[in-house]
């Protein structure tokens, strides 16, 4: 008889880790891998990628957690590749064939296509997708073949650039980099593009290159991920502030920063600022995040004190390891 596994010891990890999520695992399935790897106790991510697609996923560890959500906002990059003259049912490879056309589109007929999708547009959300309707995600009523009403919306591609036409050896094969604003959905960009060009399409191939910040470059995949020992894997998390790139910061005093952190108001000289990261100046921490008015200083979402000192215990730990790590 096989002996009982043993049952892995999780323990307090705080930071931000950035993931080459690899091509046919969900977003979930990344992060419980990444999660077992680290053994990290509380874990989320900041959006998801279909199994289809692969690039940056920030994985949210610990305090982190608690502004994930604020990076649901951020600016996104992908390469993504059409396949043109086939439209499928869930605008991706994943679905089955609805029809083929022929593929006759000229250079100018592409160019036109990218101009008419470059800016302020507006998109119906896919009926594969996550999308909510009365507490239900969309792909579950997809699924039995129901189709929901969906509002459109308004998104922004800021910029769509070809990197790649369709040649005489791949004629199907249109590839291009798209800078667009949160909500987006590049399947149905993709998808209505080929109906502009008149010969439909769909989603072939999906990468993420950047959200935010963020960039590929910074990433690590899962494989390397597994190769490390667990003060290298630690030692890859960013901090916890690395989720609040354009907030105010703001410091606090010790008696100051313990009552900003049972949720008191504080008065001071800054300035007005809808986004301020809330810092204590002495031992330096990360406190929470709020936004001033007139003066006032109000709390948003806070650290506890708990998490405040298992991250400065992480940080202070890695160091007498004598691993560099940024997170504080």
């Amino acid at each position: 008889m096989n002996a009982p596994r043993a049952r892995l010891a999780r323990r307090p990890v705080h930071g931000v880790l950035l993931l080459d999520k690899p091509l046919g695992f969900s977003s979930n399935q990344a992060l419980q891998k990444a999660k077992w790897l680290l053994r990290a106790e509380k874990a989320g991510h900041t959006g998801t990628l279909d199994p289809l697609a692969t690039g940056v996923l920030p994985l949210c560890f610990g305090a982190a957690t608690k502004f994930s959500q604020m990076h649901l906002d951020a600016d996104k990059v992908y390469e993504a590749t059409l396949h043109l003259g086939v439209k499928t049912t869930t605008a991706d490879a994943e679905g089955e064939v609805l029809s083929e056309r022929p593929v006759a589109v000229s250079v100018e007929d592409i160019e036109r296509v990218v101009r008419q999708f470059t800016g302020a547009i507006r998109q119906v959300p896919p009926m594969h997708s996550a999308l909510k309707k009365d507490g239900k995600a969309l792909y579950e009523y997809a699924r039995q073949g129901i189709e929901v009403e969906r509002a459109a919306r308004d998104v922004t591609i800021y910029a769509l650039r070809v990197l790649e036409m369709p040649t005489v050896a791949a004629p199907h094969a249109l590839k291009m980099e798209v800078s667009c604003s949160k909500g987006t959905y590049i399947r149905t960009l993709g998808e209505d593009m080929g109906e502009a060009l008149g010969c439909g399409a769909h989603l072939s191939a999906l990468r993420r290159t950047r959200t935010g910040g963020f960039g590929q470059t910074q990433c690590v995949s899962l494989e390397a991920l597994e190769a490390m020992t667990e003060a290298q894997r630690l030692a890859l998390l960013l901090p916890v502030d690395a989720l609040l790139e354009g907030h105010q910061r703001v410091a606090l005093e010790s008696e100051s920063a313990a009552r900003f952190l049972s949720g008191v108001r504080r008065r001071g000289d800054w300035p007005d600022a809808e986004q301020v990261a809330v810092y204590a100046a002495a031992p330096p921490a990360l406190l929470g995040t709020g936004r001033v008015v007139a003066g006032e200083l109000i709390p948003g979402r806070l650290l506890s004190p708990l998490d405040i000192g298992e991250v400065q215990a992480q940080s202070a730990a890695l160091a007498q390891a004598g691993i560099t790590n940024s997170t504080n």
